[in-house]
C-alpha cells in the first residue's frame, strides 16, 4: 500500500540574505525580471524572448508594443499563465477527498473493485468475484491512484500534493502539470504491477506525489536553487519507503523516476520546439508504461 509522501520542498540557502519575490514577500527566489530586475518567484515568472519577466512588465510591454513575444503570458515551461495557479491542484485534492469519503461510507466491495490488483486472488475465480488487471480490468491502474483508507495516509499524501503541486503548477501550466501528475501515478502503478506479487493489492496517490517530488528537484536545479534541502528530504522519504512495512516501494520509485524524466523534458526543452519535445517526453513515458503493463499481463496469462 502506498504510504508516506514527500513532505516539503526546499529553497535556496546561503550565508547571504536571499531575495524574496516582490509580489510574494515570503517566497525566496534567485530569479529576477529581465526588464525591471525585481526578484520574482516561479508563480510570477512569465516566459519572454530572453529570460523571464514579471506580470507587471508583461502588461506594460503588451500595452506599448514592446517585447511582442511576451504579449501572451507564459509559464517557465511555456504554459498559459493562469489567474489561479493552483486550480488543478485544488481539483485533484477535491477528487481524492471525495473518493476517500465515498469509500468510507460505501460497501467494502467498492474498494475491492477499484484497488490495484494484478490478478484475481483466486486463480480460478467464480463469476462475479474480484478480478485484476491481468483479467482485463486495466482501469485499476488509474482508479487506485485516488484511493486511500486511513486518515493519516490521505493526510500525508494531500499535504505533499499541496506543498509540491502548487509551485509546479505555477511553473509548468495546468495541462503540463496534470500530465506530470497522472503519468507519474501511472508509472508507479505500472512498476508495482510488474514487480509485486500478482495478488498484492495497492492503493494511494504516493506514486503521483513522488513524481511531483522528482519534478521539484529538476525545477530547483533549473532555477539554480540550493539542491541540498530537496535531496535531504528525498533521502529521508526513501529511507521510510524501504524500511517501513506495508509500503509499496515500487510505486514510489516508479513515480519518482517518471516525474523527474518528464520534468527534464518540460523545463529543458528548447524554446523553438518546446511543445514537441514536451509532448514527446510524455508520450515516451506513457509508451514505456503501456509496454510494461502489456508484458506483465502476458506473463500472467
Amino acid at each position: 500500500m502506498d504510504q508516506q509522501p514527500p513532505t516539503d520542498r526546499g529553497g535556496p540557502e546561503s550565508g547571504e540574505a536571499v531575495p524574496t519575490c516582490y509580489r510574494h514577500p515570503g517566497r525566496e527566489t534567485g530569479i529576477s525580471c529581465t526588464r525591471c530586475e525585481r526578484p520574482i518567484c516561479t508563480e510570477c515568472m512569465v516566459s519572454a524572448s530572453v529570460g523571464f519577466q514579471c506580470p507587471d512588465c508583461v502588461r506594460q510591454g503588451s500595452g506599448t508594443g514592446h517585447h511582442p513575444s511576451a504579449s501572451t503570458p507564459r509559464t517557465l515551461a511555456g504554459g498559459t499563465l493562469a489567474a489561479d495557479p493552483r486550480l488543478v491542484t485544488k481539483i485533484l485534492l477535491g477528487i481524492n477527498l471525495a473518493v476517500f469519503i465515498l469509500v468510507a461510507i460505501a460497501p467494502e466491495s467498492l474498494l475491492d473493485d477499484l484497488v490495484l490488483l494484478g490478478r484475481a486472488w483466486d486463480p480460478t475465480p467464480p463469476p462475479g468475484s474480484v478480478e485484476g488487471v491481468a483479467e482485463g480490468q486495466w482501469y485499476r491502474l488509474v482508479t487506485s491512484m485516488f484511493l486511500h483508507q486511513e486518515v493519516w495516509h490521505i493526510g500525508f499524501n494531500m499535504l505533499g500534493l499541496w506543498w509540491l503541486g502548487g509551485p509546479l503548477e505555477a511553473a509548468l501550466g495546468r495541462v503540463r502539470y496534470l500530465s506530470l501528475y497522472l503519468l507519474s501515478g501511472l508509472a508507479g502503478n505500472a512498476l508495482m504491477y510488474l514487480i509485486a506479487a500478482p495478488n498484492q493489492p495497492s492503493l494511494g496517490a504516493s506514486g503521483a506525489v513522488f513524481g511531483l517530488f522528482g519534478a521539484t528537484a529538476v525545477l530547483m536545479r533549473r532555477m539554480n536553487y540550493d539542491m541540498r534541502p530537496v535531496l535531504v528530504l528525498l533521502a529521508i522519504n526513501l529511507v521510510f519507503t524501504f524500511t517501513m512495512g506495508g509500503i509499496a516501494w515500487q510505486a514510489h520509485v516508479g513515480g519518482l523516476v517518471a516525474g523527474a524524466l518528464i520534468a527534464v523534458g518540460m523545463v529543458h526543452a528548447p524554446r523553438e520546439r518546446r511543445t514537441a519535445v514536451q509532448a514527446g517526453t510524455c508520450a515516451l513515458v506513457l509508451l514505456a508504461c503501456v509496454a510494461v503493463i502489456v508484458a506483465r499481463t502476458m506473463s500472467l496469462s
